[in-house]
């Protein structure tokens, strides 16, 4: 694996377009977006690649039987060298990709349910991540179906980014309050004049906006998150946008909010949590 200079990021342009999976946040990072790291197999001419966003999600793609670049993988993957703090997730494609890296990582790999003992290091443990399509009938189904309730939904500004905590909030999407602004979208939900949930944009490119939601834990369980989600979706199709969800199947309580909203999922990929 090699270090690619920023500079060199349009290398990836092309090969990326024939990813069919969910791209969006490695777009970002090649596209000078967000922060992030790029490796390759060869400076001149590259034929496989790797990407990690900032948010610690990361794509292989490309070819597939290059042992040298493999067996850096491997020890990226299983941290060997202690070069990261956190766990990183990663998506690989195409999938013949699945039978390298089963092979690769060998008796290091564990299914999720099969983690019982809630190891964190020496494996890699493998979910899976489900892309889903927008369908917007459904979505205005569920529109009339719900009424609106007592909350106040107004557009995402500087200070509700920097006041939005979680795991999953702006702040790890875009490089500052400003950039977000400019270049970004998002609706916040106000529940007895409490900030309570945001959906925004995490990535936007051509005509695609890819959804990130969090609710404060205090006032999760109560129905907001799919409000919220609705303002922003009124926007992407007020814009001519398509809005993109992706989590993974294990995350249950995204997995049936996207449906109720009018998602459907389309696609399981296999998703690798690399080891901390």
């Amino acid at each position: 694996m090699k270090l690619l200079e920023e500079k060199d990021y349009h290398k990836l342009t092309e090969p990326l377009k024939e990813v069919t999976i969910n791209n969006l946040f490695a777009r970002s990072v090649i596209e000078h977006c967000v922060k992030g790291k790029v490796y390759v197999d060869n400076y001149d001419n590259p034929k496989t690649f790797y990407i990690v966003h900032l948010y610690m999600m990361s794509l292989l793609f490309g070819h597939c039987h290059n042992r040298e670049f493999n067996e850096s993988f491997r020890q990226h993957a299983l941290n060997l060298h202690k070069t990261r703090n956190d766990f990183e997730w990663m998506q690989a494609f195409p999938d013949n990709w699945d039978a390298v890296l089963k092979e690769l990582f060998n008796d290091c790999l564990v299914k999720s349910s099969e983690n019982t003992q809630q190891r964190e290091t020496g494996i890699i443990e493998l979910t899976t991540r489900i892309n889903f399509k927008f369908n917007q009938a459904k979505y205005l189904e569920f529109k009339r179906n719900n009424i609106v309730k007592d909350f106040r939904i107004v557009q995402t500004d500087k200070q509700i980014f920097k006041e939005m905590k979680g795991s999953v909030v702006p702040f790890y999407f875009w490089n500052n309050a400003e950039d977000f602004c400019k270049n970004g979208i998002g609706y916040s939900l106000f529940f007895e004049n409490k900030l309570a949930s945001t959906a925004y944009s995490g990535f936007i490119h051509d005509n695609k906006l890819e959804i990130g939601i969090e609710t404060i834990e205090a006032f999760r369980g109560r129905g907001l998150a799919q409000h919220t989600c609705a303002a922003l979706i009124d926007y992407c199709i007020e814009n001519h946008l398509e809005p993109v969800w992706a989590c993974k199947l294990e995350n249950g309580n995204s997995y049936k909010l996207a449906q109720k909203i009018g998602f459907e999922p389309c696609a399981e990929i296999p998703y690798y949590r690399l080891s901390k």
